[in-house]
């Protein structure tokens, strides 16, 4: 099968899953056709799928990766200040790195959203299905949902990194109180302390947990992010880089004057 016949046959295994939508018709226009996909797979509920599936999705799904461009975390210039830190404006799905850190919610299941701007919705969708089906078997397990500042690991699949480490952190209604910053101080020392030094991982990416659909303020989330990664290397030896992703030239400014970049 050529690439975009393997997107062709994705979407209709996908829709045949679906008896309101077996007889859709598929767009002829690429772009169309990518954006349906994601949201078959983001709406979908986590249910076993056959092998040949898989096999399709993850070839399919491994050449967008590489036609994006894999940027290597080895290559990124580091802090003058701090030779472990690094500040990386970014796709923080390119990223070749032990870990990235997913801003998850609460179900950890993924966001169902059809093709939402998250960053929850963006790993799953190009991690493929079998995320949020490791997600759901770990969840299932768990028998509740996971607790604010709390995260879990799970291999990356079809992303450029090995794992990902899914983190909820603290929702902000109102008033930023002290529970909010120790909850989300709580999301880097998880992903630090019971992670990545429980696995051997010697480097992990943080996206900006937190900053969006959970209104945590910009400003102060990045100087926890810095003060609470920066507190735990000084008693760290094995994580040899921390990165600090952002999307937004807003965020990457803010983080820049911290780290003084």
């Amino acid at each position: 099968m050529t690439h975009s016949e393997k997107r062709r046959y994705l979407i209709k295994e996908l829709l045949a899953e679906l008896p309101q939508y077996k007889y859709m018709e598929i767009p002829d226009n690429t772009e169309e056709q990518k954006r349906l996909l994601r949201s078959l797979m983001n709406i979908r509920a986590p249910r076993p799928i056959g092998k040949e599936f898989l096999k399709v999705q993850d070839e399919y799904l491994s050449a967008e990766v590489a036609k994006k461009g894999i940027t290597d975390s080895d290559a990124l210039p580091v802090s003058p200040a701090n030779s472990r830190l690094i500040l990386w404006r970014g796709d923080i799905t390119t990223l070749k790195v032990d870990a990235i850190v997913n801003a998850a919610n609460s179900a950890l299941r993924g966001c169902f959203v059809p093709c939402h701007s998250c960053v929850d919705n963006i790993i799953h969708s190009v991690s493929g299905i079998q995320l949020r089906l490791a997600c759901d078997k770990l969840m299932t397990e768990q028998g509740h949902d996971e607790p604010t500042g709390k995260a879990k690991l799970t291999p990356a699949f079809n992303l450029p990194c090995r794992y990902v480490l899914h983190t909820v952190g603290p929702i902000v209604h109102g008033q930023l109180t002290e529970q909010h910053c120790r909850q989300l101080a709580d999301c880097y020392e998880s992903c630090m302390e019971q992670l990545a030094a429980k696995h051997g991982l010697k480097s992990i990416a943080f996206c900006c947990i937190s900053t969006g659909e959970f209104h945590f303020p910009q400003k102060k989330a990045a100087e926890i992010a810095v003060q609470t990664v920066t507190a735990y290397l000084q008693k760290d030896t094995q994580i040899e880089k921390v990165i600090f992703n952002v999307f937004k030239q807003e965020d990457f400014d803010l983080y820049r004057a911290i780290l003084h970049v």
